[in-house]
């Protein structure tokens, strides 16, 4: 039998013993299997930002400041009250104006985000000005988009920025020992250098904002580059253009129409097209309206 181990001493038959192995138990096959599915299942199920959270763990949540995902977690599930109008959201709104001077670029950039989600908080109009001189420009940019929700048009220096190619700067000295190549598209966060130090150490760059590198090449592999030196220029993406023009619907003025015309060669998309038509509409009649 295929299951039997047959051992023998070379003698006769009478020698010949018979052993029944024993067949490997299927129980650990199982335990395994099922890891590979429960363990990633559990990962993104903790993890996902659209899971609802109580009011315990909102709070709980919000003040996690060593682990920013959970803070991010909360303030979404926040600003989907907030579009709710479920007034048990405003318990909350301390703790959002405290996330947008969190230290993690991506935890102020979402309570940027959220704070716009309810435009009759004055709490949280005072909270979004500040944001518009952050270091990051993705934090400076949901701060002038969410403003405009105020009638407030502060952001407006930034909103004309979302339309121009972003000049992106090396935040070191050092050998360039890696770049993406022209006409790639990156996205923030994303690597888009790599830079060696004096020391030999290698140091990743990436990407502020989204984008397309503009080309020709500003630098190459083996340059020499100083801090704060542009190494790449990044067109701005589809839904960067889209939000600027959207936004300078309610807040531009006519010395914006140049660049609101020019952002149809950025991204040469029908929608585009159709935003520029209806931003510009927007902007010659409230400037006719105003008599300017």
């Amino acid at each position: 039998m295929a299951d039997d181990f047959i051992n023998s001493n070379g003698r006769d038959s009478d020698s010949i013993v018979v052993v029944r192995a024993k067949r490997p138990s299927n129980l650990w096959l199982i335990i395994v299997a099922a890891l590979f599915i429960v363990v990633p299942f559990l990962t993104w199920y903790l993890t996902w930002f659209g899971r609802g959270l109580s009011d315990e763990e909102l709070a709980t949540y919000l003040v996690e400041e060593q682990n920013p995902r959970h803070i991010q977690h909360a303030l979404l599930q926040i600003e989907a009250r907030i579009e709710k109008g479920d007034a048990s959201a405003k318990q909350f709104y301390p703790q959002i104006v405290s996330a947008s001077k969190s230290p993690v670029p991506e935890v102020r950039k979402t309570a940027a985000w959220v704070m716009g989600q309810d435009n009759k908080s004055e709490e949280f109009h005072q909270a979004l000005l500040p944001l518009l001189k952050d270091d990051e420009p993705l934090v400076r940019r949901n701060a002038a988009l969410q403003l405009v929700r105020f009638g407030d048009a502060s952001g407006h220096p930034e909103l004309r920025a979302m339309l121009q190619p972003f000049a992106a700067q090396s935040p070191m000295s050092g050998t360039l020992v890696g770049l993406l190549p022209a006409g790639s598209n990156i996205r923030a966060g994303a690597m888009l250098a790599r830079i060696r130090d004096s020391a030999n150490e290698l140091y990743e760059f990436r990407s502020p904002v989204d984008g397309q590198i503009a080309g020709p090449a500003l630098v190459k592999e083996g340059d020499q580059i100083a801090k704060d030196q542009t190494v790449a220029k990044l067109i701005p993406d589809h839904a960067t253009i889209i939000d600027a023009l959207r936004a300078l619907a309610y807040v531009g003025t006519n010395d914006d129409l140049g660049l609101v015309d020019d952002s149809r060669h950025l991204d040469t998309s029908a929608d585009i097209a159709n935003q520029v038509l209806q931003t510009t509409d927007a902007i010659r009649s409230r400037a006719e309206a105003s008599g300017k």
